[in-house]
């Protein structure tokens, strides 16, 4: 039985001394899945991805946490080492997460009521959830 293409059958496979070959990244991009919603799977994970409420604290916990700001202020100059869990505002949507902090404590400011730390930070109290004083061997200048 004769074929229609026997005649090149057996030809060498051409290539081109004009134009270069592609690569072969860019040859299986040719056959990826068309995506007609552009952003579309970036949005879903987006809304899958959880943050949590604010906290509010009891007057317990107030009471504590205001007892522990008066100490720090009276004791700035030693620049003590402060543990925090801080409350962070998500930036895309409502809610947020909580963060663990560990630093020195540079200054208390009263009119932004913040604590500014030796790594730059800058904490709002009314984000600060919880707050322990750690023993500090050595203070950073």
């Amino acid at each position: 039985m004769t074929g229609k293409y026997d005649d090149i059958i057996d030809l060498p496979h051409h290539v081109s001394t004009v134009h270069p070959q592609m690569p072969m990244s860019d040859r299986a991009a040719q056959f990826a899945p068309f995506s007609a919603l552009t952003g579309y799977e970036d949005a879903i994970a987006e809304s899958a991805r959880l943050t949590q409420s604010p906290f509010i604290l009891t007057e317990e916990e107030q009471a504590l946490l205001d007892a522990k700001l008066r100490y720090l202020r009276d004791h700035i100059e030693s620049r003590p080492l402060i543990e925090l869990e801080i409350y962070v505002p998500d930036e895309r949507k409502e809610g947020g997460c909580y963060q663990s902090l560990t630093a020195h404590l540079r200054q208390i400011d009263p009119h932004r009521q913040s604590l500014h730390l030796t790594n730059g930070t800058a904490v709002p109290i009314s984000h600060i959830r919880s707050l322990t004083i750690l023993p500090s061997p050595i203070a950073p200048p």
